[in-house]
């Protein structure tokens, strides 16, 4: 008869998995959950915090971009390098960091200190996962399943990553409720958030050091530098930049700016539109994986983001607040079918030791292409043009999808 500790793993691996997983593949879907959480709360107090310790605004601004610029290095690091050791530890070593980071910032007041904990840390400010984690995550995820079970399992990963990040965002609130019913200082209650960070990391630690490790007598296909894969693996990066610089002409805060400016909608009106617009996009990564058992994964991620992008231009030139509404409602329901298809078709298109480096040398150059245009869409508003952010993000994913599709379509993954 199994004990209560074995049989609430197997209890969580049902609720997670999808049939056709690797029963271990729980652990990752957890810790992407706890991390996401983490991130959503950090990601509203890291510059509260900062201002806290007497920091100025340009610092804040140092220490966000520090973040950034620090995970990407160590993503691109373990996509060339990462291949020398063992993925287990290498996700242990990312999980001590995580642990060490929210005592960094828990510990020091300084900037300079503060500066290089940024910088070599994990620290996420931004909505999407730009860490350390991410390439090795997504290589051991990649081989607990086959198929349309493994593109299931991506929507799984990255939809409980958008929930929990949401859910983490209301944590924001706890220096607060701390301050009002507990009389404890705001700045004790921050430090107490990164104390709590650290020891997320623990956890996540304690999730991968229960990974089990290879089968006696067999040996396992390290991970290696790209190879044969690499000239799939460039074209795909270079694309997925068009994508992610698009996007950032849209992110949230300027399309809350849009809708507030075009139509005079109130703040409460703009966080209920972003809250429903959330539940559409998580729901449709749920569907993701059926429409592309159907029609294959790049036929999914192309011809499920064309009609999307087609809406936000009729949506940026919409006479009226409802139709503009109801366009970006479509829009929602189907922007985020490429996130889950997406990963699954990268991972599907090159060889198993490549895994590793090929979700790193896709995901950074995203994350820095989209940091490039919302300095961009910010000028365009302030010169008078409120509508050419949406208009323009709209026509160069448009060109970004049929670029994808002309240039891979002949190339399936391995399961298709």
């Amino acid at each position: 008869m199994p004990d209560a500790a074995s049989s609430t793993p197997n209890l969580v691996a049902r609720l997670l998995l999808p049939r056709g997983a690797s029963p271990d593949a729980w652990r990752m879907l957890a810790a992407r959950g706890l991390r996401a959480t983490c991130d959503g709360y950090m990601a509203v107090l890291l510059p509260a915090y900062l201002l806290a310790l007497g920091l100025g605004q340009f610092e804040v601004g140092l220490v966000s971009t520090a973040t950034l610029l620090g995970s990407a290095a160590a993503t691109l690091w373990v996509g060339a390098w990462g291949h020398r050791f063992a993925p287990r530890a290498l996700l242990i070593g990312a999980s001590m960091l995580m642990a060490a980071t929210g005592a960094g910032f828990a510990g020091f007041s300084s900037f300079w200190p503060l500066l290089i904990v940024a910088f070599v840390g994990t620290l996420n400010p931004s909505s999407g996962d730009v860490s350390v984690f991410l390439p090795l995550e997504h290589a051991r995820l990649a081989d607990a399943a086959r198929g349309e079970a493994r593109t299931a399992l991506f929507a799984r990963y990255s939809v409980l990553g958008a929930l929990c990040a949401a859910v983490g965002a209301l944590a924001a609130a706890v220096p607060d409720l701390l301050g009002r019913y507990a009389g404890v200082a705001q700045l004790d209650a921050l430090r107490a958030l990164f104390v709590l960070y650290g020891l997320v990391g623990l956890s996540i630690l304690v999730l991968y050091r229960g990974l089990p490790a290879p089968a006696h007598g067999t040996v396992p296909t390290p991970p290696t530098p790209l190879g044969p894969s690499r000239s799939i693996v460039v074209r795909l990066a270079v694309l997925f930049c068009v994508d992610a610089f698009a996007g950032g002409l849209v992110v949230n805060a300027l399309l809350a700016l849009w809708l507030l400016e075009r139509f005079g909608l109130s703040l409460s009106q703009a966080g209920l539109f972003f809250f429903w617009a959330g539940l559409l996009s998580a729901a449709s990564q749920f569907a993701a994986p059926k429409v592309a058992a159907r029609i294959g994964l790049l036929n999914t991620m192309v011809f499920t983001h064309i009609p999307a992008n087609i809406c936000l231009v009729l949506a940026a030139l919409s006479p009226s607040l409802p139709l503009a509404l109801v366009l970006l409602f479509v829009r929602s329901a189907l922007s985020q079918m490429d996130v889950p298809t997406r990963t699954a078709y990268v991972m599907g298109v090159v060889t198993p030791p490549e895994r590793t480096a090929a979700a790193s040398f896709t995901a950074v150059p995203r994350s820095l292409a989209s940091a490039l245009s919302p300095t961009l869409g910010g000028a365009l508003f302030a010169a008078g043009f409120i509508s050419a952010p949406l208009v323009l993000c709209g026509v160069l994913k448009i060109g970004y999808d049929l670029a994808l599709w002309r240039a891979f379509r002949q190339h399936p993954p391995r399961a298709e």
